[in-house]
């Protein structure tokens, strides 16, 4: 098992960061706001590998509570990997430990892939185990139009692509962001999960 990670960062993007570790390059897959230093210089990673059939994949965060979480959320049923990212990139930590816990089906089904009866039952199999934390305000969203840079929306672009998205859902997710000029991408890529979250409860991706 891979727990941590400590080395030099040679690529990043929003979803994925490769970690040089003795001439060999992990790709660790990170939500869009995890902090990674600018590349060649030094990082590390509490990380959970997940083990599939036909691949390896390492999840990586900057906090061990965040990791912590992360795989917590893998604990209920139905919920994998890429949902359990998808969660921690729509929310912070406190935030979704306050929604499991004091059962926020409106904060939680803002995550894509999570509709109402996913949502009751992270609560039913999560709420004791992520224990008495401080209410936090949820988050939310408006849908206008985007003045971002091109740049900075082609990397929200290939980010949703990254998370599962049709073509069709990342372009409808595109066109609803709220962000102006300069606004950075890990924002711009939270308000396009809200959006796709309300937007796709029906369908669970994992």
């Amino acid at each position: 098992m891979i727990a941590t990670l400590l080395g030099t960062v040679s690529h990043r993007d929003l979803g994925t960061v490769v970690v040089e570790v003795g001439g060999v390059g992990y790709l660790v897959h990170v939500t869009p706001g995890t902090e990674i230093p600018a590349r060649g210089q030094q990082v590390r990673l509490h990380t959970s590998l997940q083990v599939r059939e036909e691949s390896l994949t390492l999840y990586g965060f900057a906090e061990r509570g965040e990791l912590g979480l992360f795989e917590l959320l893998l604990t209920s049923s139905g919920v994998g990997p890429k949902l359990a990212l998808a969660a921690l990139a729509t929310h912070p930590p406190e935030v979704l430990r306050t929604a499991i816990a004091g059962a926020d089906e409106a904060t939680l089904t803002a995550i894509p892939g999570v509709g109402r009866k996913v949502a009751q039952r992270l609560v039913l199999e999560l709420r004791d185990k992520v224990g008495h934390v401080a209410r936090v305000p949820s988050a939310g969203g408006g849908a206008t139009t985007s003045d971002a840079d091109p740049a900075v929306r082609e990397e929200v672009r290939d980010a949703l692509l990254g998370l599962g998205y049709s073509a069709a859902e990342v372009a409808a997710g595109l066109a609803t962001l709220d962000g102006e000029a300069g606004e950075d991408s890990a924002t711009l890529l939270r308000q396009a999960l809200q959006h796709l979250g309300r937007g796709t409860k029906s369908s669970e991706r994992t």
